[in-house]
Protein backbone atom coordinates (compact mmCIF):
# COMPACT_ATOMS: atom_id res chain seq x y z
CA UNK A 1 0.00 0.00 0.00
CA UNK A 2 1.42 3.61 -0.83
CA UNK A 3 0.05 6.21 1.14
CA UNK A 4 0.52 9.85 -0.84
CA UNK A 5 0.36 13.21 0.89
CA UNK A 6 -0.44 16.46 -0.92
CA UNK A 7 3.11 17.98 -1.38
CA UNK A 8 2.02 21.29 -2.86
CA UNK A 9 2.23 23.44 -0.11
CA UNK A 10 2.75 23.00 3.95
CA UNK A 11 4.04 20.31 6.59
CA UNK A 12 3.95 17.38 4.26
CA UNK A 13 7.30 16.54 4.87
CA UNK A 14 6.38 15.41 8.93
CA UNK A 15 3.70 13.31 7.51
CA UNK A 16 5.85 11.43 5.26
CA UNK A 17 8.33 11.05 8.14
CA UNK A 18 5.31 9.35 10.39
CA UNK A 19 4.59 7.20 7.69
CA UNK A 20 7.97 5.98 7.02
CA UNK A 21 8.16 5.50 10.75
CA UNK A 22 4.77 3.09 10.37
CA UNK A 23 7.01 1.47 7.91
CA UNK A 24 4.64 2.76 5.22
CA UNK A 25 5.42 3.50 2.03
CA UNK A 26 4.72 7.80 1.53
CA UNK A 27 4.42 9.43 -1.96
CA UNK A 28 4.46 12.53 -2.47
CA UNK A 29 1.73 14.21 -4.80
CA UNK A 30 1.99 17.03 -6.71
CA UNK A 31 -0.71 15.90 -9.68
CA UNK A 32 -2.72 13.59 -11.17
CA UNK A 33 -0.27 10.76 -12.03
CA UNK A 34 1.64 10.98 -8.45
CA UNK A 35 -2.48 10.43 -7.10
CA UNK A 36 -3.07 7.94 -9.64
CA UNK A 37 -0.57 5.65 -7.72
CA UNK A 38 -1.33 6.14 -4.37
CA UNK A 39 -4.35 4.38 -2.04
CA UNK A 40 -5.31 6.93 0.49
CA UNK A 41 -4.10 10.47 0.64
CA UNK A 42 -3.21 13.06 3.53
CA UNK A 43 -3.74 16.99 3.33
CA UNK A 44 -1.55 18.56 5.44
CA UNK A 45 -1.43 21.55 7.05
CA UNK A 46 -0.74 24.74 5.42
CA UNK A 47 -2.00 28.04 4.05
CA UNK A 48 -5.91 26.39 2.91
CA UNK A 49 -6.97 29.15 -0.34
CA UNK A 50 -3.21 28.20 -1.76
CA UNK A 51 -3.43 24.93 -1.58
CA UNK A 52 -6.86 24.85 -2.61
CA UNK A 53 -6.28 26.95 -6.03
CA UNK A 54 -3.96 24.58 -6.54
CA UNK A 55 -6.00 21.58 -5.97
CA UNK A 56 -8.31 22.67 -8.75
CA UNK A 57 -6.35 24.23 -10.99
CA UNK A 58 -4.30 20.94 -11.41
CA UNK A 59 -7.67 18.88 -12.04
CA UNK A 60 -6.49 16.82 -8.45
CA UNK A 61 -9.15 18.43 -6.63
CA UNK A 62 -11.92 16.89 -8.64
CA UNK A 63 -10.21 13.78 -8.94
CA UNK A 64 -9.90 13.11 -5.28
CA UNK A 65 -13.34 14.22 -5.00
CA UNK A 66 -14.24 11.83 -7.30
CA UNK A 67 -12.28 8.85 -6.07
CA UNK A 68 -14.19 9.41 -2.58
CA UNK A 69 -17.34 9.64 -3.97
CA UNK A 70 -16.76 5.93 -6.59
CA UNK A 71 -14.62 4.02 -4.61
CA UNK A 72 -14.39 5.44 -1.06
CA UNK A 73 -10.93 6.29 -1.11
CA UNK A 74 -9.36 7.45 2.67
CA UNK A 75 -8.36 10.89 2.93
CA UNK A 76 -7.18 12.50 6.27
CA UNK A 77 -6.76 16.14 6.59
CA UNK A 78 -4.88 17.94 9.26
CA UNK A 79 -5.72 22.00 10.20
CA UNK A 80 -5.47 23.00 6.70
CA UNK A 81 -6.68 19.92 5.34
CA UNK A 82 -9.51 19.96 7.66
CA UNK A 83 -10.67 22.92 6.02
CA UNK A 84 -10.56 21.72 2.54
CA UNK A 85 -12.53 18.38 3.62
CA UNK A 86 -15.12 20.62 4.84
CA UNK A 87 -18.71 21.60 3.69
CA UNK A 88 -18.93 24.90 4.08
CA UNK A 89 -16.07 27.72 5.20
CA UNK A 90 -16.32 30.38 7.49
CA UNK A 91 -14.07 33.68 8.20
CA UNK A 92 -14.58 35.99 10.31
CA UNK A 93 -18.18 34.72 10.72
CA UNK A 94 -18.85 35.20 6.76
CA UNK A 95 -18.98 32.51 4.39
CA UNK A 96 -15.61 32.41 2.69
CA UNK A 97 -15.27 33.43 -0.71
CA UNK A 98 -11.89 33.33 -1.63
CA UNK A 99 -11.67 29.99 -2.64
CA UNK A 100 -13.87 26.76 -2.75
CA UNK A 101 -13.21 23.61 -0.31
CA UNK A 102 -13.40 19.83 -1.22
CA UNK A 103 -17.08 19.56 0.15
CA UNK A 104 -17.09 15.77 0.97
CA UNK A 105 -17.13 15.91 4.79
CA UNK A 106 -19.83 17.14 6.77
CA UNK A 107 -18.95 19.80 8.64
CA UNK A 108 -18.85 23.49 9.26
CA UNK A 109 -15.60 25.44 10.17
CA UNK A 110 -14.27 28.82 11.28
CA UNK A 111 -10.63 29.74 9.84
CA UNK A 112 -8.03 30.83 11.61
CA UNK A 113 -10.55 30.86 14.88
CA UNK A 114 -7.65 30.23 17.89
CA UNK A 115 -6.25 33.61 16.05
CA UNK A 116 -2.49 34.33 15.00
CA UNK A 117 0.50 32.13 14.91
CA UNK A 118 1.84 33.40 18.11
CA UNK A 119 -1.24 32.55 20.17
CA UNK A 120 -0.25 28.58 18.66
CA UNK A 121 -0.75 26.40 21.65
CA UNK A 122 -0.68 22.52 22.72
CA UNK A 123 -2.65 20.67 24.87
CA UNK A 124 -3.35 16.99 25.64
CA UNK A 125 -6.30 15.51 24.51
CA UNK A 126 -7.93 12.04 24.62
CA UNK A 127 -8.76 10.28 21.02
CA UNK A 128 -10.98 7.55 21.36
CA UNK A 129 -11.54 5.12 18.03
CA UNK A 130 -13.90 2.22 19.44
CA UNK A 131 -12.49 0.45 22.40
CA UNK A 132 -8.77 2.54 21.59
CA UNK A 133 -8.38 5.36 23.70
CA UNK A 134 -4.97 7.57 23.60
CA UNK A 135 -4.29 10.68 25.49
CA UNK A 136 -1.83 12.55 23.36
CA UNK A 137 -0.65 16.40 22.71
CA UNK A 138 -2.42 18.14 20.35
CA UNK A 139 -0.88 20.85 18.85
CA UNK A 140 -2.57 24.45 17.42
CA UNK A 141 -1.22 26.45 14.65
CA UNK A 142 -4.22 29.28 13.35
CA UNK A 143 -6.23 26.16 13.55
CA UNK A 144 -9.96 26.04 12.98
CA UNK A 145 -12.96 25.62 14.90
CA UNK A 146 -15.71 23.48 14.01
CA UNK A 147 -19.26 24.58 13.87
CA UNK A 148 -21.14 22.01 13.26
CA UNK A 149 -21.26 18.42 11.91
CA UNK A 150 -23.69 16.40 10.10
CA UNK A 151 -25.46 12.99 11.72
CA UNK A 152 -23.06 10.81 9.55
CA UNK A 153 -19.69 12.49 10.95
CA UNK A 154 -18.68 10.86 14.04
CA UNK A 155 -16.39 12.53 16.88
CA UNK A 156 -13.25 11.17 18.40
CA UNK A 157 -11.91 13.84 20.20
CA UNK A 158 -12.87 17.46 21.95
CA UNK A 159 -11.34 20.40 22.88
CA UNK A 160 -13.64 22.27 25.38
CA UNK A 161 -16.68 20.69 23.87
CA UNK A 162 -15.87 21.68 20.02
CA UNK A 163 -14.88 18.52 17.93
CA UNK A 164 -10.98 18.84 17.08
CA UNK A 165 -11.01 15.21 15.43
CA UNK A 166 -13.82 13.42 13.71
CA UNK A 167 -14.08 10.36 11.27
CA UNK A 168 -16.92 10.10 7.88
CA UNK A 169 -16.73 6.82 6.78
CA UNK A 170 -13.53 7.16 5.06
CA UNK A 171 -12.60 10.93 5.80
CA UNK A 172 -10.76 11.97 8.48
CA UNK A 173 -10.31 15.28 9.79
CA UNK A 174 -8.52 17.02 12.82
CA UNK A 175 -7.94 20.54 13.76
CA UNK A 176 -4.89 20.27 15.52
CA UNK A 177 -1.45 18.87 14.22
CA UNK A 178 -0.75 15.22 14.89
CA UNK A 179 2.37 15.19 12.70
CA UNK A 180 4.20 17.59 15.20
CA UNK A 181 4.88 15.06 17.76
CA UNK A 182 7.62 13.23 15.71
CA UNK A 183 5.70 10.15 16.38
CA UNK A 184 3.23 8.13 15.03
CA UNK A 185 -0.96 8.90 16.73
CA UNK A 186 -3.70 6.85 16.81
CA UNK A 187 -4.66 8.97 13.80
CA UNK A 188 -2.23 7.94 11.72
CA UNK A 189 -2.54 4.16 12.62
CA UNK A 190 -6.33 4.09 12.61
CA UNK A 191 -6.53 6.31 9.26
CA UNK A 192 -3.84 2.85 7.67
CA UNK A 193 -6.73 0.45 8.73
CA UNK A 194 -9.46 2.32 6.61
CA UNK A 195 -10.40 0.05 3.83
CA UNK A 196 -11.60 1.59 0.05
CA UNK A 197 -13.65 -0.11 -2.79
CA UNK A 198 -10.65 0.97 -5.27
Amino acid sequence: MTVGVLAFHGDFAEHVEILRNLNMKAKEVRNLEDLASVHRLIIPGGESTVMSRFLFSTGVGEEIQRRVQKESFPVYGTCAGAILLAKEVFSDGVPESRFRPLGLMDISVERNAYGRQTESFEEVISLHFGAATEDCPAIFIRAPKVLSIGQEVEVLARHHELPIAMRQGNLLASTFHPELRNTPSLLHRHFLTLVSRG
